[in-house]
């Protein structure tokens, strides 16, 4: 009797074993899970060293529906939906991972597009630049707000109108976010949501 016991555990365990690996292969592995206190090391690649083209060989091709730093700033009325038309795609690249830009566990940034016209500022950077802290070390945690004009620690951001969608399951009262540097985009931040594991576009409005 005392030999079939392990023998029946065992069977169990195999048993179990399909359910086990169904379950890591949804979620992708630990390398490419999103968000749940994840913060990346450090921000996306930039375009010249990935080899990709530089956002004003893109831009510069009609310069008249280049947004003015001021309609970023300032767009109360702006809401998510108006915007739908401006998304760049959709960035649920596994099952499971948000249709929006985000961080695998891994580090991979998925969904840092260069080259979008809708980023291009004539003046970055008008309203200053932030000097808080980016990346790990710098966690901080919204106070209020909204999409066009949010906060924390007295530091005031924008996001971008293009990544208005991005945003619509934010905690603007609590969530956690880490600031990092756009290496593609002049004038712009990337603000990413610890608890979401997602980003978007941001522009500092002053402190």
């Amino acid at each position: 009797m005392t030999k079939k016991i392990p023998i029946l555990l065992l069977g169990a365990a195999l048993v179990c074993l399909p359910g086990f690996a169904q379950r890591d292969e949804h979620r992708g592995g630990s390398g490419e899970r999103v968000g749940h206190g994840y913060i990346p090391a450090h921000g996306p690649t930039p375009a010249a060293r990935a080899g990709a083209a530089r956002p004003e060989e893109h831009a510069a091709a009609r310069p008249e529906e280049h947004a003015r730093p001021e309609e970023h700033a300032a767009a109360p009325q702006a809401r998510p939906e108006e915007h739908a038309a401006e998304q760049h795609g959709n960035y649920r690249d596994l099952a499971g991972h948000p249709e929006a830009p985000h961080v695998h566990h891994n580090g991979t940034w998925v969904g840092h597009e260069v080259g979008r016209a809708d980023l291009h500022l004539e003046h970055p950077w008008e309203h200053g630049r932030f000097t808080g802290g980016f990346g790990r070390g710098h966690v901080w945690h919204l106070q209020g707000g909204g999409p066009n004009r949010f906060w924390f620690n007295g530091y005031y951001f924008s996001v971008a109108p293009g990544d208005l969608a991005y945003v619509a399951n934010w905690n603007w009262n609590g969530d956690p976010i880490v600031i990092y540097e756009d290496p593609d985009d002049p004038g712009w931040y990337l603000a990413y949501d610890v608890r979401l594991g997602t980003y978007v576009h941001v522009m500092f409005l002053g402190a």
